[in-house]
């Protein structure tokens, strides 16, 4: 297996330097080398060919799994396992993608902060009188999709979302504007979103004064985001 090293290496490294790092002989290497290959090494050498071809063309995304399947639907029958050493004894592996967190609650701005009503207090006796409002962020093909949700305490049901491919103001406003177009809430409803820029309208036109409640207003509150 050390030769097979030298061999993979020695268009990088002076064979002499790589024999002494391994601990092998100069000419024990050149002896191995003049040796017929055996079948299974040939197969071998062929198959990492087609692994690293297939891995290039991922630009190095791919590990085993994937290389295997790969093959497989080119054709290519192979087990998994025999991939996987061969990657690992020759060093090809998959890039290992890092997870990134979208954050979606600013709470560091200077807009009012609206005071926390409910203090953690999650009940409501009938529906309509407390809502809660949160976002999330899913990932697709073409990048983060974001969404706004509204959420009655007492039924637990989903009465108003909202989808945009952006964190501005309009995807909060543009769900709370469904929630009150559907359920058409009476006077004193609380509105409860965490301390972020969106929860708190500061830039939108919707209030909480009767210009979208029947007969009466809400009151918006908020707390810690989590």
């Amino acid at each position: 297996m050390k030769f097979r090293v030298v061999e993979d290496c020695r268009d990088d490294w002076p064979v002499q330097a790589l024999c002494r790092v391994l601990g092998v002989s100069t000419a024990g290497y050149y002896a191995w080398r003049s040796r017929p290959e055996s079948k299974r090494a040939a197969a071998n050498r062929a198959l990492l060919d087609d692994i690293r071809q297939v891995h290039g063309a991922s630009g190095g995304r791919y590990g085993s799994p994937r290389v295997h399947a790969a093959l497989r639907a080119g054709g290519r029958r192979v087990g998994r396992g025999r991939i996987e050493r061969l990657m690992r004894h020759h060093g090809v592996r998959g890039l290992i993608a890092q997870r990134r967190r979208v954050q979606t609650t600013d709470s560091r701005h200077a807009f009012p902060v609206a005071p926390n009503l409910l203090d953690r207090k999650f009940t409501a006796a009938a529906p309509n009188q407390v809502w809660l409002a949160d976002l999330t962020y899913i990932a697709t093909g073409e990048g983060w999709l974001y969404m706004a949700a509204i959420m009655d305490l007492h039924t637990r049901k989903i009465i108003g979302w909202s989808m945009r491919d952006h964190l501005r103001a309009e995807l909060a406003t543009s769900a709370l504007m469904m929630a009150t177009q559907r359920q058409r809430p009476g006077a004193g409803l609380t509105h409860h979103s965490d301390r972020g820029v969106q929860g708190g309208f500061n830039r939108s036109s919707q209030h909480g004064d009767g210009g979208w409640c029947d007969g009466g207003s809400a009151t918006f509150g908020s707390g810690p985001a989590g």
